[in-house]
């Protein structure tokens, strides 16, 4: 079944909440959301990491990655770019850049950052680069989504976003969500016109 790769790393579970959200309304367009997080990394060199983490997704393999319809990439921002496990990720995947593997599918990134400046737009473009690269096909959020005209906090036309607070305490707002899911439907919806039979 084609299904939209939705991959994050979460380290206070932000970001976690909104891939969910995302999954669903993938789910609600009709291919299914297939949660898949990252490993940290660490500058201890003797750290590994457990083949199934704790809690949330299982980690992605390069497999998932390469045989989906669409992926939508989502970490935290960190000084205004994606954190260094994503990024470690990302950069594991040249094999299939050069195997042109994702050429073609549509793509979508989101964040969760601490204050409302806090780099919410450039760690979105950040993620948007190696997408570029990889030769998928970007999608941001449309401003017929009512929500991006209402919100106080996340949510931007690049992807969505959310402002979890200086103390993370922050739950994702109506706004928010409702942002999530729509990004979800349009990469289903992509997806289902540019990949899928």
């Amino acid at each position: 079944m084609p299904y939209i790769l939705v991959l994050y790393y979460s380290r206070y579970g932000h970001t976690r909440a909104m891939a969910e959200q995302i999954a669903l309304g993938v789910e609600q367009g009709g291919l299914e959301g297939r949660l898949r997080t990252v490993p940290p990394v660490s500058a201890t060199c003797e750290a590994t990491e457990p083949e199934i983490p704790a809690e949330g997704a299982v980690y992605c393999s390069k497999e998932d990655l390469r045989d989906c319809s669409g992926l939508v990439l989502g970490s935290p921002t960190r000084f205004g770019n994606m954190a260094a496990s994503m990024k470690y990720f990302i950069d594991s995947t040249s094999d299939l850049w050069l195997n042109g593997s994702l050429i073609g599918k549509p793509a979508s990134v989101f964040t969760s950052t601490g204050s409302l400046h806090g780099g919410q737009e450039t760690t979105l473009i950040s993620m948007m680069l190696p997408l570029l690269h990889q030769g998928m096909v970007i999608a941001g959020l449309p401003y017929s989504e009512q929500a991006l005209h209402t919100t106080a906090s996340g949510g931007t036309p690049y992807g969505s976003s959310h402002q979890a607070g200086g103390d993370g305490s922050r739950p994702l707002t109506e706004e928010e969500v409702a942002l999530c899911i729509a990004q979800g439907k349009r990469m289903a919806s992509l997806a289902k016109k540019l990949v899928t039979p």
